[in-house]
Parts: C-alpha cells; structure tokens; sequence
C-alpha cells in the first residue's frame, strides 16, 4: 500500500494542469458556434448528401490505407485538389445563399432568443392553415388546378429561382388569384415558406414512379417528385375533378376532404402543444358522441 500511495504522490506531483483565459473559453464558444451552424447549414442544403458520399469515400480509403493499396491512394493523393475545386462549383449556389443569409443575419438574434413564440407557433400559424384549406376547398368546387409546396426543414431555393418572386402573406384569396384561369401567375407550383407565398410559377421534377395511376397528370407528378427529392408537403387540386390530394414523402394521398388536409397541415406545422390539445379535443369529442 505504501508503494501504491507514493506512486500515486509522484504522478499527481507530475500532472500539469494548464491555465484556462477567458479568452480560451471564448474561442471554446466561437468554434462551437461556428461548427453547430455550418451543420445545420449543410444538413438544409445539397452539401448533406453530397457529404454522405464523401463519409462512403473517406471509409473507402481508410480500408485502402489499412490494406496498403499504395495504387488507390497515390490516385486518392493526385485527385484530391481537383474534388476541392468540383465541390466549390457544384455548392456554389448554396454557399453564395449561405454569405447572403450572414450578411442579412441579426447576430443578436441569433445568440439571444427575443422571439419567444417563434417555436411555440411552430413553423407557420393556425391561420395559415385555415387560408390553406380554405382556399384549396373554394378551388375545387371551381375546378382550378393548383400545386402548393409547404416547406418544412430542407430549403426550396433552387425551385423558387424557377419562378416569379411573390413574397405575399398567405391567405385564400391571393391563392384563388394566383391560380385562376388565363392568370400571369396560374401556371406551375407557388412555394410557401412560414406564412408567406414566396414564389409562384415554379418548376418542379416529375416523378418517374411508375406506380402512379396513368390518369394522374402533370400537375401530381410534379407533387410527388418533389416529395421525393425534399421533406415538403405538397397539396395538389385537380382541374379535372376539383379533388384536394397531398403528396409527403413520395406517397400520394387522394380524394381527402377539408379535415383530413387540416390534419396533415397540422402534423408538418411542427407544433407539439397544439397537436396535443388538438388530439385531446378529438378524443373528448368521441367519448361525447359515444355518451349521447
């Protein structure tokens, strides 16, 4: 015992502990920062997939260098100031966003919470919804086609450079506007960011699915290949017919009525609370009915 206790007096006698400054703790901070945010920078943009593939390739060479595949690596070597050039192209457009966001952002704001009930509201307002549903509803007893992108965590930016800048509130009316008949705005999707309409006449990918009915026209192909490509949620109403549908995740959703879109919308609003008040209203509403 005696051995272990000087052992021990001679190694805590050899540990250093180094000076903390203030301004290590503040660096400590400023990098957290910076890293947290280029994350969620990345994970909104093309970059997340595109850094998906690199992780592939990075473990790809991480095996060569275990193996001593020297011909791979020497390759991976000479390839590399290349990769750094192409990825500069292919993110271009992001990183020109990601500059002008900074140069618009409030640093403020950005350390300080002051909007309190901007998660509470979840990522766009009661309102909104109910312009939503009620405007797809005024369309489809009148037959106007309409395409709706609802954005949710993934950045539309690349479809709305395709259209014409709107930046309108939502409400039931611009929306019957902007898709009536012979109308400038009519054809192509509008995209909504918040509670705002952000641009209209947007192009969208068409599904390739060949699942989808043969009678479905462009109009939901084009709803479902952007559910496929992006998290949004897209309701579509049929000139053809005046049905509302919603396409979420590449899966089409037909024929549902003004309570069943409120019910979606309400689920990709982001808002908890709500939703739990909701569903408890449902459920008192059920054991009413049952009583009666």
């Amino acid at each position: 015992m005696q051995q272990i206790s000087n052992f021990m007096q001679n190694y805590l006698e050899t540990l250093h502990m180094p000076s903390v400054e203030w301004t290590d703790v503040a660096e400590i901070l400023i990098i957290s920062f910076l890293v947290y945010h280029i994350m969620v920078w990345i994970k909104t943009t093309k970059a997340w997939a595109l850094l998906k593939g690199m992780s592939v390739i990075l473990i790809f060479l991480l095996v060569a260098a275990l193996l001593d595949m020297s011909t791979i690596l020497w390759i991976a070597e000479n390839v590399l100031g290349i990769a750094v050039t192409a990825i500069v192209v292919v993110l271009q457009p992001e990183l020109r966003k990601a500059l002008e966001e900074l140069g618009r952002t409030n640093l403020i704001s950005s350390f300080l919470p002051i909007d309190s009930n901007k998660e509470a509201d979840g990522r766009f307002s009661d309102k909104t919804i109910s312009e939503i549903v009620k405007g797809c509803i005024e369309m489809g007893k009148a037959k106007t086609g309409a395409l709706i992108v609802i954005e949710q965590e993934q950045r539309l930016g690349d479809y709305e450079r395709t259209g014409i800048a709107v930046d309108g509130l939502v409400t039931s009316q611009l929306l019957i506007n902007i898709f009536e008949h012979n109308t400038p705005l009519h054809d192509g999707a509008i995209i909504v960011r918040g509670d705002r309409i952000t641009s209209a006449t947007c192009y969208l990918p068409l599904s390739d699915n060949m699942a989808l009915s043969k009678e479905l026209g462009t109009r939901h192909r084009a709803g479902v290949g952007i559910s496929e490509v992006t998290d949004s949620l897209t309701v579509i109403v049929s000139e053809e017919t005046g049905k509302i549908s919603t396409a979420y995740n590449g899966q089409l959703k037909r024929n549902i009525d003004a309570d069943e879109l409120k019910e979606q919308l309400i689920k990709v609003q982001n808002k908890t609370m709500e939703e739990k008040k909701i569903l408890k209203w449902k459920g008192r509403s059920k054991n009413e009915k049952k009583t009666d």
